[in-house]
């Protein structure tokens, strides 16, 4: 089953990553929290509006 995992990196701030059911990472957080409430806050919000996203095909 594919799940967010939180962690705390170097600096000691909570980050996230996403990690397939192959094990594989396939997406990260952009920056690092203070808190492990905002960063589930930061999951919870790519939960909601991820459902609502187009995808845009961007062509340069």
């Amino acid at each position: 089953m594919a799940k967010f995992e939180v962690y705390k990196d170097k600096a000691g701030e909570f980050r996230w990553r996403f990690v397939a059911t192959n094990g594989r990472i396939i997406a990260v957080s952009s920056e690092g929290y203070k808190s492990k409430n905002h960063c589930t806050h930061g999951i919870d919000l790519i939960l909601t509006e991820g459902k609502k996203a187009p995808v845009e095909d961007i062509k340069k």
